[in-house]
């Protein structure tokens, strides 16, 4: 790792190279010369430079005051007052660059974008936009909760006057970007109103929240700080937005799919044209185009930070080849075309240069991380190796909108790594380790025992090589997890990694981890498998959310058929076998002659009872008990698993 790369604002303090997290001096002090050399002063970034706060307050018209959503029950499900703190200058325990970032996040309240674009912003992790047409106004992106979408479309209409809802577009299928959407469109006020999303957009709207969503949700908790104190020494944001609302989720099914670039919709007098973006940041996304507007939404696909080519919180790897294609596309798309480009997170960019500049250089930065990790792959480096060498080009690094609140390059070109290589770096050593127990138990051995390991520890967080500190403790505590004296050394060390770092998401886990060592897990909040995506599955999906939950040993000796027909559905019925702890089926609109008991219902029905609340008015033909030994073997997830601990 070379001076150059920690210049460009990398993690020297961690040791972390190349992953967007700079140091404050107390942090740099505590490094060995070498690492000092090359450690970033944070006196060197433009903290004089204030164009983004005149972005970012641009067009302000009112805020939500007091700044607190709260849903039926009278529980805070939002509260964007817990960040008045930031109003300060940098504290010591927080990088300036991430204070500066979380200080621009956290401006909440209504704005104007330009003519009938309306913005709601910093009353959840996503911004609401809202666009007057002929007879009302279509609403773009309905933030996470039915709670705080609700909140933003009452701000909105208290000063720009009650006008109904007539459009709903989603952007892309994350939950910041639909879930809220009851919350604009209740029961009876639906009736008519279009709601446009890209195509595909229903299958990975539930697919991710459903398959894998339960450890998805309990690695968010990490990713967003959702359990720590809002303050100068705990969470100060996530550089994306500040934190995740905790209100009822929802899901409508768009009326209207959109399949290809180029593709014009009209929504209450306001024309639409689309560029499809697929495999960005989203597996289904599109940009939008608002040429009597001269504006363009750019959903997630340009923003004030450098984002995930893999979240932490756990996805499938995105394509950063041909997020750099599609924003180049959108260049040739759009330049000429706009005075003012916004998007679902952060504030707009105005005047057309500036417009060009900031796709051009996320174009740059996407495509630079890409091509430099394959030809380092190319040259024989491995994920880790990568990420410890490679640095970006000054003139992408120190733009401000390129840094690395939300996305590093240091887990950003791990993620490129795997999605060309997989987890195996090719060295035979690696290709069958002990899993974390059993490897802890035999370092701490080796090291000479859980007090030699602890002391060593210590020794190298005293010379500032916190990374492997970090390390050894961690051996300790999975091979003794009740050392309560490994725990709080390892919660220190969490600690200062976190409030060193410039990345929002590398802090909130970094002192996460540290607060579950301290004082244990706490329960996660509400799932976001809410009934409407469980009614948006689909059979097969439904099924298939069955099949991944069979405890597979339990189910090894059982073998079962049955059927489960489903008449309203084109009269399909589904054949289901348990056989060898796997669930297979296929569906075909003719009865199983050898299925030992077929059950004939609806679809809620089929939701109800997957449930647990049993068969109810089911027909229920055959030996009923095959059913319930079928269950029995079916698993509940725990979402609440460690992390930080066996």
């Amino acid at each position: 790792m070379t001076p150059l790369n920690r210049r460009n604002f990398v993690a020297a303090a961690a040791g972390a190279a190349a992953a967007a997290v700079a140091l404050s001096p107390e942090t740099a002090s505590a490094l060995p010369a070498g690492e000092q050399r090359g450690a970033t002063d944070e006196g060197e970034l433009d903290f004089h430079d204030r164009d983004d706060f005149e972005a970012a307050g641009k067009g302000f018209i009112a805020a939500l005051t007091p700044g607190v959503v709260k849903n039926a029950k009278g529980q805070v499900v939002w509260d964007a007052d817990a960040y008045k703190f930031l109003e300060k200058s940098a504290p010591k325990t927080a990088s300036k660059s991430l204070w500066r970032q979380s200080q621009l996040v956290s401006k909440q309240g209504l704005y104007k974008v330009a003519d009938r674009i309306y913005q709601v912003r910093g009353l959840d992790l996503s911004n609401m936009t809202l666009i007057e047409g002929d007879a009302g106004v279509v609403v773009i992106d309905p933030l996470i909760s039915a709670e705080t979408a609700a909140a933003a479309l009452k701000l909105y209409r208290k000063h720009r006057g009650d006008r109904k809802v007539t459009g709903l577009i989603y952007t892309h299928p994350h939950v910041d970007h639909f879930g809220g959407c009851r919350g604009v469109l209740p029961d009876g006020a639906r009736d008519g109103v279009p709601i446009l999303a890209p195509d595909g957009f229903m299958e990975h709207a539930v697919s991710e929240n459903v398959y894998a969503g339960t450890a998805m949700q309990r690695r968010s908790g990490y990713m967003y700080g959702a359990q720590l104190p809002k303050s100068a020494a705990g969470q100060i944001g996530c550089g994306l937005g500040q934190t995740v609302s905790l209100g009822s989720i929802g899901l409508i099914p768009p009326t209207k799919d959109i399949t290809e670039t180029g593709q014009t919709e009209t929504v209450d007098g306001v024309r639409f044209e689309f560029q499809m973006t697929p495999g960005t940041e989203a597996p289904a996304e599109m940009n939008f185009l608002l040429p009597e507007l001269r504006a363009v939404c750019m959903a997630e696909n340009a923003t004030h930070t450098m984002h995930n080519i893999i979240t932490l919180r756990g996805a499938q790897v995105r394509d950063a080849r041909q997020w750099a294609h599609y924003l180049n596309e959108s260049v040739t798309l759009f330049d000429g075309k706009v005075d003012v480009a916004f998007a679902s997170h952060h504030w707009p960019t105005w005047g057309g240069d500036l417009i060009v500049e900031l796709l051009e250089q996320q174009r740059d930065l996407y495509a630079y991380m890409h091509d430099q990790t394959l030809r380092m792959i190319n040259s024989g480096m491995t994920g880790r190796e990568i990420a410890e060498e490679i640095e970006l080009p000054p003139a992408l690094a120190e733009v401000w909108a390129n840094r690395g609140y939300y996305g590093s390059l240091s887990h950003n070109v791990k993620g490129i790594y795997q999605r060309y290589m997989g987890w195996f770096d090719g060295n035979p050593a690696h290709l069958w380790e002990h899993p974390p127990v059993a490897e802890a138990k035999r370092y701490v051995r080796a090291m000479g025992g859980r007090s030699a390991t602890i002391a060593k520890a210590r020794g190298f967080a005293r010379d500032g090589d916190l990374r492997f500190a970090a390390t050894l403790l961690n051996h300790v505590v999975f091979a003794d997890p009740e050392n309560r004296h490994a725990k709080s050394e390892l919660a220190k060390v969490y600690t200062r990694l976190g409030q060193a770092s410039e990345n929002a998401v590398w802090r909130n886990f970094y002192l996460t981890g540290a607060q579950e060592l301290r004082e244990g897990i706490q329960e996660s909040p509400t799932s976001v498998v809410s009934p409407d995506m469980m009614l948006a599955l689909d059979v097969d999906q439904l099924i298939d959310s069955v099949a991944i939950r069979i405890e597979g040993p339990k189910a090894w000796d059982l073998k079962l058929r049955m059927d489960w027909s489903l008449p309203s559905l084109g009269g399909k019925v589904w054949h289901l076998t348990l056989r060898h702890g796997v669930l297979t089926y296929r569906s075909d609109t003719k009865a199983d002659p050898e299925a030992g008991v077929t059950l004939t219902m609806t679809k809620p029905q089929l939701l109800a009872m997957l449930a647990g609340k049993g068969l109810g008015d089911i027909d229920v033909k055959g030996d009923a008990s095959l059913l319930t030994e079928l269950l029995g073997v079916v698993g509940k997830p725990d979402p609440n698993f460690p992390i930080v601990t066996p």
